[in-house]
């Protein structure tokens, strides 16, 4: 079995391999999620939110596209620290393995790459409960629709950049921009969707130049 350098936490990297979180083969199986899923799940969740948005509220067409659209900005600020402080915190370290460490380790595992609906499910409530209570019930539903546009944005992305090949130029990037995260600057480049994040916080590191990752 080929290894590639160290991974978070300092475990090397299993390539072209499968992690194993059960070793009860129901639970395993359960385990795994398709690329589609989260596709499944939430678009109809943002359609409805968008449908009572503009059906159930007072707001105007431009009002829920600028709330909309905040969302989603929203969404990509947040999967940029979910990233880098969450997803990163190796302690526990049978729940870090769970949640992400088994992802660095085993990046070609293509049955979790995406995030399990059940957990996404869990997370987008409590954000949407934090936008209720901070926003207000009229404004919550588009920004939360933008909010989780952003997140499928993210998810799919990061299903596609691991089993892929990108043709256009920005895609190739964005590839590239995450290859590097896996298999040389774990500690850098922690936006999926946008590296905007990265620039801002100061964890780019390395340019994201052709070659420098598979």
């Amino acid at each position: 079995m080929a290894t590639v350098g160290k991974s978070l936490g300092d475990h090397e990297i299993q390539h072209h391999a499968q992690a194993r979180y059960f070793q009860n083969p129901l639970l395993e199986k359960l385990s795994k999620t398709p690329g589609w899923s989260p596709l499944v799940v939430w678009v109809p969740i943002f359609g409805l939110l968008m449908y009572q948005a503009a059906v159930d509220t007072a707001l105007s067409g431009a009002e829920i596209t600028l709330l909309a659209l905040a969302g989603v900005v929203f969404w990509s600020l947040a999967e940029y620290w979910l990233h880098r402080k969450f997803f990163h915190w190796t302690w526990p370290k049978r729940l870090h393995y769970i949640i992400h460490g088994a992802h660095h380790i085993y990046p070609d595992d293509n049955g979790r790459v995406v995030f399990p609906p059940t957990a996404s499910l869990m997370l987008g409530a409590m954000f949407y409960l934090l936008f209720l209570l901070v926003l207000g019930y009229a404004a919550t539903l588009p920004f939360f629709a933008g909010f989780v546009a952003g997140y499928l944005w993210y998810d799919m992305t990061h299903f596609w950049t691991h089993v892929a090949k990108p043709k256009s130029r920005y895609g190739k990037y964005l590839r590239r921009h995450h290859m590097l995260h896996h298999f040389s600057e774990p500690d850098k480049k922690f936006g999926v969707s946008s590296p905007v994040w990265d620039f801002v916080f100061g964890t780019y590191g390395k340019s994201a130049r052709k070659g420098d990752a598979g």
